[in-house]
């Protein structure tokens, strides 16, 4: 008896939760599916769509934290974007693998934003010369950037969804408030600081955010390189670079083993030089963002760290 009675409850709360689950995933089908590459486009939506998501499921591929540059998708990560409503990816270097997983699309009104080719054809429109410079595909540490993408999105989202375009265009606006402030901040406190280079001890993805404010940079690799290790004369020039600087801080990314700068510091010899981490949003996790991480708080952040790397 005290068996049965054990099993019968478990086969009732196995029932009902398989009942449950039918409408729930019914439900979910009906609703705009969202799939994002990376994580600042994730947020970006997330932050349109605002608290009402009834009628979406807004969805990040690499969500394991994994950097992007070695990221390649899973089948379940294809089968995913397959069927996406909107798919937003960067469209640089790292993104190769996404033309192939396009191929596997089973929704023929998929709306693809490629942010990088957005971003062009802003500034073509913005500009009569020819842009002969090569496009870095961190796109998203411009803030004036991110305020083109996120109007893009909010396009999208809106045309997906009109019966929620108020609310999308309301939150878009405060949102893009929020990245004026910002970027406001940005200007007021560079200009405000005693020096102006940037010393980066590891490979170097802020190159819009350095162009937006006048800062000079002197960083160990280029913004995609795969190199880890730093030549003597990589060393040799940093640390020359970072005594004539006069700034008493170098800069590494998230994650870094700050082994470069343990080395260019010593070659300095400036022994009191901070090492500070800025923050690329490039290899953010998901249940990071479940934890409140947001693209502007990190922007925000990335401010604070690089007013102490110029002081």
């Amino acid at each position: 008896m005290k068996i049965r009675k054990i099993i019968i409850p478990a086969a009732l709360i196995a029932l009902a939760l398989f009942s449950s689950c039918t409408p729930k995933k019914a439900i979910l089908e009906d609703r705009i599916k969202i799939v994002n590459t990376v994580f600042p486009p994730y947020d970006w939506t997330s932050a349109i769509i605002g608290m009402d998501d009834s009628k979406t499921t807004n969805s990040l591929v690499a969500k394991n934290g994994l950097d992007m540059h070695n990221y390649q998708p899973s089948t379940s990560d294809i089968i995913q974007i397959s069927s996406a409503d909107i798919f937003i990816y960067i469209g640089g270097e790292s993104d190769a693998w996404v033309k192939e997983a396009l191929k596997n699309s089973t929704n023929p009104n998929m709306k693809i934003l490629n942010l990088m080719e957005i971003i062009k054809e802003k500034d073509s429109l913005l500009s009569e010369e020819e842009d002969e410079n090569e496009y870095d595909e961190h796109i998203w540490l411009s803030l004036r950037k991110a305020k083109i993408c996120v109007e893009a999105i909010s396009q999208a989202l809106c045309e997906k969804v009109p019966e929620l375009a108020e609310n999308y265009k309301k939150n878009t606006d405060e949102y893009i408030e929020e990245l004026d402030l910002l970027d406001a901040s940005f200007k007021s406190v560079i200009t405000s600081t005693p020096h102006n280079t940037l010393i980066f001890c590891d490979r170097f993805p802020f190159r819009y955010l350095t162009e937006d404010y006048g800062l000079n940079y002197s960083a160990a690799f280029d913004g995609c390189s795969a190199e880890t290790e730093a030549s003597f004369e990589t060393v040799a020039r940093l640390s020359k670079n970072l005594n004539e600087s006069g700034v008493n801080a170098v800069l590494v990314l998230e994650n870094s083993d700050k082994k470069i700068a343990r080395t260019v510091i010593a070659n300095a010899k400036k022994p009191k030089c901070d090492t500070l981490v800025l923050d690329s949003l490039q290899s953010t996790a998901l249940h990071e963002a479940f934890n409140g991480k947001t693209y502007i708080g990190t922007m925000r952040e990335n401010l604070g760290t690089i007013k102490k790397a110029l002081e």
